[in-house]
């Protein structure tokens, strides 16, 4: 499922300062632009096989990590979603200034329909791979044990004494290796260059208090409260082996896809995990161009 034909170009790693912080993007390619945004834990490097075979079909490929992530600054702050769509609104007017396709997996998908349902005019279409449902869960989607064992969880992960103990934990490599194995269907998809492009970023300093205040970050907005805002086109592509957001929950998705079909089109990929950009780029690559190009002709 991983394979490529050629290897993928290096992706040239630029600085961008926002609000004090800076943000490392990438750009390639020339053309309409498309800007690609990762989710949690992940970077720029996650879109490393796909950014260049969407450049070369005609596409101005922008991705960023978002603040707290990869090479970005990671400030000791309130991390939210709605913090992660002032900084794409910034880097939109700083650096594209034209509609653009906007492509998020899990909670970049989240954070693309924000930014489609609150700036229409920034957004010419929405591509969301693995949509998740909010930054976290919310209090009313658990059941009352769960809810309670995630409470003393990130009551743990925000103490002083204890949270960095358990993100030790968490970061290691075996450990970033198995929580991988979970997400991804297909295995041979897990390198030893995916599990350092989540490690290296772990041991920036700073990295401690950005994983614990977004696990304790509110939700953010749900798709069921963004959807009716949306009026882009909209393209789902989801992994039906995900056990981080199951395909069970992609039904807002196929019923707005059944009652839309000319403007919402509904893929799963069969045997893809959470992250089918990267387990299966070549997949993913020829159906989001494929949708682009006949949303053109159209």
């Amino acid at each position: 499922m991983t394979s490529q034909l050629t290897a993928p170009q290096p992706l040239e790693r630029l600085n961008w300062d926002w609000q004090g912080h800076t943000i490392r993007y990438t750009v390639q390619g020339a053309g309409q632009p498309m800007v690609l945004i990762h989710g949690f834990g992940a970077a720029i490097g996650h879109w490393r096989n796909n950014i260049p075979v969407l450049a070369a079909a005609g596409y101005r490929v922008f991705a960023l990590d978002l603040l707290g992530f990869g090479g970005s600054s990671k400030p000791a702050i309130a991390y939210s979603l709605e913090l992660w769509q002032a900084l794409l609104k910034d880097f939109w007017a700083a650096h594209i200034g034209a509609p653009a396709v906007f492509v998020g997996n899990s909670i970049g998908a989240l954070l693309s329909l924000m930014m489609a349902a609150d700036y229409p005019d920034l957004v010419q279409r929405v591509v969301l791979l693995n949509a998740a449902g909010g930054l976290n869960h919310r209090p009313e989607e658990l059941n009352p044990l769960l809810r309670l064992v995630m409470g003393v969880f990130t009551q743990l992960v925000s103490s002083e004494l204890v949270g960095p103990f358990l993100f030790e934990q968490v970061r290691k490599k075996p450990r970033i290796r198995r929580t991988l194995m979970q997400v991804y269907r297909d295995h041979t998809a897990i390198t030893d260059e995916l599990v350092e492009l989540i490690y290296e970023p772990s041991c920036d300093p700073g990295a401690q208090k950005v994983f614990a205040s977004i696990l304790t970050a509110p939700p953010g907005p749900s798709p069921t409260e963004l959807l009716p805002r949306v009026h882009q086109p909209i393209l789902v592509l989801w992994g039906d082996a995900d056990p981080w957001t199951p395909i069970t929950g992609s039904k807002i998705y196929r019923e707005l896809a059944a009652a839309e079909p000319d403007r919402v089109q509904y893929t799963p990929i069969a045997g893809a995990g959470h992250c089918p950009h990267d387990e299966c780029p070549d997949t993913v690559n020829r159906l989001v161009l494929d949708w682009l190009s006949a949303g053109n002709r159209g």
